[in-house]
């Protein structure tokens, strides 16, 4: 959500994890969003940049520091929502969808044009990769889904290999009810992404061998395993998906974000198991 601050959005996020947003969901709302060439993400955010610039200072060579950022159709249901939309099945999503599909393309544009100038800024102030999220678009049907979703995050990635053509891109898509099992991925492959992270509803293995050789996968312990243990079934799960990715074109990663109760010890172990990890 960080650079909807940029963008002249104010937001709120309780202790609990709560958000709290003005809603735009009229042409007079759009309006008020800046756009491209009013978009300043050093102004408005520059503790971003900052923090990317000591990392880069801290880690050296040991470490590769990444960007990351919502992609528009994720960023677009905060905005139409007013808050996080799963309690309600992203009901005013779908109804704008529905009834003023121009509008919400109006708003999809115009942060598209936005998060790619923020992914752009944090290569410029020292991310080595950036790593695009479309959390909420598998609740999608892949029609709708290649609509509103699609076209917007090729247009950020597009956005940033134009600028930075070296830098790599991931891009993730969380399990929701048309992504899980692996729905969108050959889709996402299509991005103009580097690397495709999986989520942990899929067998690492078989989608290795359905993708092309030259595309990059990240993934895909499930965090919930992490979480819970025990550490001989987090270790065979690990070495697993590291023996089916190989010496290469894989980055060893969790299926979706880190367990808030995770125990430290189980993610050192995580780590320790990959780093002493050699494939056979």
């Amino acid at each position: 959500l960080t650079p909807l601050s940029a963008m002249g959005v104010e937001f709120q996020i309780s202790e609990g994890g709560a958000i709290s947003i003005p809603p735009i969901r009229t042409e007079a709302d759009l309006a008020k969003l800046k756009g491209a060439g009013e978009f300043d993400a050093e102004t408005a955010c520059p503790f971003v940049g900052e923090v990317l610039g000591k990392l880069r200072e801290e880690v050296g060579n040991t470490a590769t520091v990444l960007g990351f950022v919502g992609l528009p159709f994720t960023l677009a249901s905060y905005l139409v929502e007013g808050k996080t939309g799963t309690t309600s099945g992203f009901a005013e999503v779908r109804k704008m969808r529905e009834e003023q599909p121009e509008l919400l393309h109006g708003i999809l544009s115009k942060l598209a044009d936005n998060i790619g100038a923020y992914a752009c800024y944090q290569v410029d102030r020292g991310a080595q990769v950036i790593q695009v999220f479309d959390s909420w678009a598998g609740h999608l049907p892949k029609d709708q889904y290649e609509t509103f979703a699609m076209p917007y995050q090729k247009q950020v990635i597009a956005a940033i290999k134009a600028k930075h053509p070296e830098t790599p891109v991931i891009i993730y898509m969380a399990p929701d009810v048309h992504s899980k099992d692996g729905g969108f991925l050959d889709l996402l492959a299509t991005t103009g992404c580097d690397c495709v992270s999986l989520d942990y509803t899929v067998d690492f293995g078989e989608i290795r061998a359905s993708m092309p050789s030259d595309l990059a996968l990240q993934g895909n312990l499930d965090p919930k395993l992490l979480r819970d243990g025990p550490l001989d079934e987090i270790k065979a799960a690990t070495e697993k998906i590291l023996q089916a990715g190989g010496h290469s074109k894989h980055i060893m990663n969790l299926g979706h974000g880190i367990e808030a109760d995770t125990p430290e010890p189980h993610a050192k172990f995580f780590v320790d198991t990959v780093q002493n990890f050699r494939a056979s």
